[in-house]
């Protein structure tokens, strides 16, 4: 039986959660990803993907309707093509209300019932903490968390969030070391078959690359946004 549940969206961050849960666990280790009905639907074949590739137990929740509509979710709410930087503080237009909340109540249900788990780990980082674009990502709101599942754990699992004071490039450092398999890893937020390449993540997934001196092995669709660097994809 799992020690540990992480959740798992197939992007960078949850990947690289995912391999530092295997390391600390020696395996033992039960990814979860969720269905919400997000636009990117993709990233739950590649988080299986990751899944296969660290030899853990995979399980997909499906809550879809369950949540309030946001940008990952309604196909007729537009994702602007900038980077995070050029977004105004407060709010990103992606944010989809309380679904961190949602996403680690599910899993603490989960590890509650399981006799030997012991720990939830979750991809949260500075970057979708900064200037509150992503409230539910921020030190304050995942302390609230952690409490919370301890406590209605009757003092059992412990909420890891090994990420939330890296930046993105650390990430990628941490993860290569790790050997995160970065082809199957998913990012882009407009839910095609190949990432956009300018929307707000597929541009930091490619800054994240440039600025680690890690190759990016990312096929996108718009190379406009490619800069000049060690990471840049040909």
């Amino acid at each position: 039986m799992p020690k540990a549940y992480v959740l798992l969206s197939g992007g960078i961050d949850s990947s690289t959660v995912l391999a530092i849960a295997n390391e600390e666990w020696k395996g033992r280790v039960c990814a979860v990803c969720v269905d919400y009905g997000q636009r990117h639907r993709k990233e739950i074949a590649q988080a299986e993907q990751i899944a296969i590739h660290f030899k853990n137990q995979f399980i997909v929740r499906d809550i879809k309707g369950f949540l309030q509509t946001g940008g990952l979710t309604d196909v007729h709410l537009d994702i602007p093509p900038v980077s995070y930087d050029d977004l105004p503080p407060g709010v990103s237009p992606t944010y989809v209300p309380f679904r961190n909340g949602t996403f680690l109540s599910l899993v603490a249900g989960m590890a509650a019932v399981d006799k030997e788990a012991e720990a939830i780990y979750i991809g949260v980082h500075a970057e979708d903490a900064e200037n509150w674009a992503y409230p539910d990502c921020t030190p304050e709101f995942m302390g609230g968390m952690a409490n919370a599942i301890y406590i209605g754990t009757y003092h059992k699992i412990r909420l890891h969030t090994p990420l939330i004071f890296c930046r993105k490039s650390e990430i990628i450092l941490k993860g290569e070391h790790l050997r995160v398999p970065w082809k199957h890893t998913w990012s882009c937020y407009e839910g095609g078959t190949l990432h956009c390449g300018v929307c707000p993540t597929c541009r930091a997934r490619q800054d994240a690359f440039i600025f680690a001196r890690v190759t990016d092995p990312t096929e996108y669709e718009d190379y406009s946004n490619a800069k000049d660097g060690f990471g840049e994809t040909p």
